[in-house]
């Protein structure tokens, strides 16, 4: 194509196009749209000065992208982690430290979308419920998504007629289909991994010295 439009412009004299009138570039940007739109919609609510009131939807949906604040955990605590995924699971110390691991092996959205969809459980106001049902799907579950988690067609299914009446619900089949992946295939390598050890060692470390 583009040798077809260089042999094309050598039979024609270029014309030169006034700044104003050039065309747009046609490449899609939906991608970029969805992955960009968090920025873009911050910048523009602090030009318009709305920051200072009520977070917005995506302030809220960019507090999962941070690691949770939370307390340094005992070493039994630690231990215990590796007998219960779960458990794990329930604290913020184990989900930062599981997703310090994931974003070793580039699968970090799998705990983003797990943490979107425990968010969305508990949203009342339907507004919200219905902003954080799209976000989550544009960001997690559209095919066009950098950040697309797996999931089979019988879930996608299910939440493609979700999308008609979103609820706080609507992704409980995906989120545990992701928790079982996460448990079944990620869990055993993050306890073997070189971060989980280094971490039970260094709080041994810190618990003899006190």
């Amino acid at each position: 194509m583009r040798k077809r439009q260089q042999s094309q412009n050598e039979g024609t004299p270029a014309v030169a196009q006034a700044p104003g009138n050039q065309r747009p570039n046609n490449t899609c940007c939906f991608c970029w749209c969805c992955c960009c739109s968090c920025s873009c919609l911050t910048v523009r609510n602090e030009e318009r000065g709305e920051t200072a009131g009520r977070p917005t939807h995506t302030t809220k949906m960019e507090s999962i992208q941070v690691l949770e604040e939370c307390q340094n955990p005992t070493m039994d605590e630690i231990l215990s982690w590796s007998q219960n995924f779960d458990k794990m699971m329930k604290t913020p110390a184990g989900r930062n430290l599981f997703r310090e691991f994931l974003r070793t092996e580039y699968s970090e959205e799998n705990l983003l979308f797990w943490l979107a969809c425990e968010d969305l459980k508990k949203e009342q106001n339907k507004k919200d419920i219905e902003e954080k049902a799209r976000m989550i799907y544009e960001d997690y579950i559209s095919i066009l998504s950098p950040k697309e988690v797996s999931l089979d067609s019988r879930v996608r299914e299910v939440i493609n007629r979700n999308l008609l009446d979103p609820n706080p619900h609507m992704y409980e089949d995906a989120q545990l289909q992701i928790y079982t992946l996460m448990h079944r295939d990620s869990f055993p390598r993050f306890l073997n991994s070189q971060i989980y050890k280094s971490f039970v060692e260094s709080t041994a470390g810190s618990s003899s010295e006190s």
